[in-house]
């Protein structure tokens, strides 16, 4: 199943290290807002990993992360472990979130966790992207110094990062990200884009 799962992106883009910004479980009328603007501050593209209800709820957010020049991506409609979804409905929630992000180029499954045969229905259709750094933004147990400090220790050329943005992870995720993009800033990092349809991964 490897094979079909996106780890990280190219390490270089413009002779420059890259780093790949994702945040999931939006769009969130507040926060999604706020990473916007914070984003916007440091010219840093990224894609959102959606979710099919949080989209039908709050649709003018997602209008406005694509006019920011931010991608979409599909983080199924009820945001369901593969491990525990029989594939013909997880497929079917990919099916219905995918008619609300309109463009089926970026999946990233929920927990990371999808079945091999999930994975399979899938290749050909979207790339399955996960990450090789987390920021544990989620977990209420840690604070901001610890995000950040594991920001810092795990990031690598090529990184795809992993940020919420959701009201449970926002009090660790606000308070990170921008010191994140400060630290990339001074270590000579760029933040891209994930690669176009025939650029190489």
């Amino acid at each position: 199943m490897a094979s079909h799962l996106t780890w990280n992106g190219p390490r270089t883009r413009d002779g420059v290290p890259a780093i790949y910004l994702t945040f999931d479980d939006g769009p969130h009328p507040e926060v999604t807002r706020e990473v916007m603007r914070i984003l916007a501050r440091y010219r840093a593209p990224a894609t959102f990993f959606c979710v099919g209800q949080n989209l039908e709820r709050y649709p003018e957010v997602a209008i406005e992360l694509r006019a920011a020049g931010h991608a979409i991506g599909n983080h199924l409609h009820q945001h369901e472990s593969g491990w525990e979804t029989p594939t013909w409905s997880y497929l079917r929630s990919y099916v219905r979130c995918r008619e609300l992000v309109g463009d089926g180029r970026w999946f990233r499954p929920p927990y990371g966790r999808i079945s091999r045969q999930q994975a399979e229905a899938l290749q050909g259709h979207t790339r399955i992207v996960m990450w090789d750094v987390l920021s544990g933004d989620w977990d209420a147990t840690q604070s901001p110094d610890d995000c950040f400090n594991r920001l810092r220790t795990h990031t690598r050329p090529g990184a795809i990062v992993v940020f919420h943005d959701s009201e449970r992870a926002a009090p660790r995720m606000l308070a990170t990200l921008p010191r994140y993009l400060d630290w990339l800033a001074d270590e000579g990092y760029g933040c891209f884009p994930f690669p176009g349809e025939h650029e190489e991964w």
